[in-house]
């Protein structure tokens, strides 16, 4: 696809989470785009009203080969990982973990969450640090005005304000908050990709209008984006970005490797090994690991 054009990717529903699972809605990973930069995994749920959904108890899992991006709109989140890190996810704060050789955490809704709405984001390490030490990071951006929108900066560089938070990869992640009516155009890197993920309202890409749970890809080229808030009310949207990512990878449940050896080994290790530590303090056991398929695990990337 050119530059200019736009393309629409819609989100499917999962269960997030084993036997106490909420819903949410996945857009990455799917068919016909499986990363955007290195953005390779992006879940989207909410505003679930607690009482009735249960909200969220993710019991202690692994990850290998990734960060994990948390980034709420409303609510709060209890995390726990196998580093001793106990923090809280916030509206309008980033938590960045990397799972790098292997970490575990949990991730549960504090009581006093009424209403759970946010993203879960991933990104895939490139084959140089995906076997980096574990880590964990905490930044709250400060809002940016720019005509009528507001921004906050989670990731990377964007309308003159940069993110201390430390990746792998050259990206960009906003959430961006549209006046009634109001049009932005935001100057970006030529040589990254971006989406665009519709929470509320409708905004206009180009000539694309874009609905909430929507998002719009753009490939490599552009040097600024145009969005218009199309609706009566206030739009929101998360914007994701970064260099096209050269590498094959292999996801499977919550692991990111490159071949199906690798995947058969880090389930093995969370099952019967000590690789990715203890999660202390979560009122329950951890995840099992589904059953792997019979048939090998293939490598997959983004179509040329």
């Amino acid at each position: 696809m050119g530059a200019n054009e736009v393309e629409v990717l819609t989100a499917r529903d999962v269960p997030l989470g084993g036997p106490r699972a909420m819903t949410v809605r996945r857009t990455l990973p799917q068919r016909s785009r499986t990363l955007i930069g290195a953005w390779c995994f992006a879940d989207h749920y909410g505003p679930d009203l607690v009482a009735e959904s249960g909200g969220m108890d993710v019991a202690p899992h692994p990850h290998t080969g990734l960060q994990t991006v948390s980034w709420l709109f409303t609510g709060e989140i209890e995390h726990r990982d196998s580093l001793g890190t106990h923090a809280y996810v916030r509206p309008g704060e980033i938590n960045l973990m990397t799972g790098g050789h292997g970490i575990s955490h949990s991730e549960v809704s504090t009581p006093e969450t009424t209403v759970l709405h946010g993203v879960q984001l991933w990104l895939a390490l490139p084959d140089a640090h995906r076997h980096t030490p574990r880590a964990f990071q905490h930044h709250a951006p400060k809002p940016v005005r720019v005509d009528g929108a507001e921004l906050r900066v989670f990731l990377g560089t964007l309308a003159g304000d940069t993110s201390p938070v430390r990746t792998f990869t050259p990206l960009l992640g906003a959430e961006l908050l549209l006046d009634p009516g109001a049009t932005v155009t935001l100057d970006t890197e030529p040589a990254f990709e971006h989406g665009l993920l519709v929470d509320e309202g409708d905004i206009r890409l180009d000539a694309t209008v874009l609905h909430p749970t929507e998002l719009g890809y753009t490939a490599p080229g552009r040097t600024s984006l145009t969005l218009t808030n199309t609706s009566p009310h206030r739009a929101r949207a998360v914007l994701l970005g970064g260099t096209p990512f050269g590498e094959e990878i292999i996801m499977w449940w919550n692991f990111i490797a490159r071949t199906d050896a690798e995947i058969r080994q880090a389930r093995e290790d969370w099952m019967t090994g000590d690789r990715f530590g203890e999660v202390h303090g979560y009122p329950g056991d951890r995840l099992p690991a589904p059953e792997l398929p019979t048939t090998p695990l293939k490598a997959r990337r983004n179509p040329r």
